[in-house]
């Protein structure tokens, strides 16, 4: 059996193990709230807020059950809210909920499990090679042009990223399901769990990868749960 075998069977036990795991630098912190508050100084103003989990879906932050059926599935209102999304500069609840989706007097702010955007397909293009990735839900409504040089696994957590537009922090997370299934056109020189791969193979083309998302994810600050 080859090395390069070897190495992929290895870091594919990688990526299975962490799964489901949440990120280690998310910290704990309580806020109260109800659901379509008026702050005391814009009492014109509503405030909902909002979760996106490790898989892109879209739950109230309150719900209980936080599940398939439970989350946001209109694509007409995933696309509505995600084009509006944007780093939260309010100067309120900017540690809780690092994200804010403004619709008029409305003020949906936005806490997430890792990032809020998470790609979950990758869709074909006539006009885009080599493809598209879809991102929240919101099918062919939402995409970003597919970056195979960009992508990134980190090796600590197992979890695959490629770049997102600016507004959303210049960073997504690739689905784990979508992730384990792309693992396999992963590269690695070597047999180190700590480094990452080195070359992707998509669609005939040998891509060295950039892994320049791997500072962005390690210098980002902690977000709160």
């Amino acid at each position: 059996m080859s090395i390069s075998i070897l190495i992929y069977r290895s870091n594919l036990k990688l990526l299975r193990r962490h799964k489901y795991m949440f990120c280690g630098y998310v910290e704990k912190r309580f806020l109260n709230y109800v659901q379509g508050q008026s702050p005391d100084d814009d009492p014109k103003t509503r405030e909902y807020f909002y979760y996106v989990d490790h898989q892109g879906q879209l739950f109230l932050d309150d719900s209980k059950m936080k599940n398939f059926t439970s989350c946001f599935k209109e694509k007409d209102f995933l696309v509505f809210f995600f084009k509006r999304l944007k780093l939260n500069t309010t100067g309120k609840y900017m540690d809780e909920f690092p994200y804010v989706s403004p619709c008029g007097r409305e003020l949906n702010f936005v806490r997430c499990d890792d990032v809020p955007i998470v790609f979950t397909h990758i869709l074909e293009s006539s006009t885009h090679f080599p493809g598209i990735l879809s991102y929240n839900g919101a099918g062919d409504n939402l995409t970003v042009k597919l970056e195979p040089e960009n992508i990134c696994m980190l090796p600590s957590t197992g979890r695959v990223y490629h770049p997102a537009p600016k507004q959303y922090g210049s960073i997504g997370l690739i689905k784990s399901s979508l992730a384990l299934e792309l693992s396999k056109y992963f590269e690695f020189h070597s047999s180190d769990q700590s480094t990452p791969p080195s070359h992707f193979h998509w669609r005939g083309v040998r891509y060295e990868l950039t892994n320049v998302l791997l500072d962005v994810v390690k210098t980002r600050q902690p977000q709160v749960v």
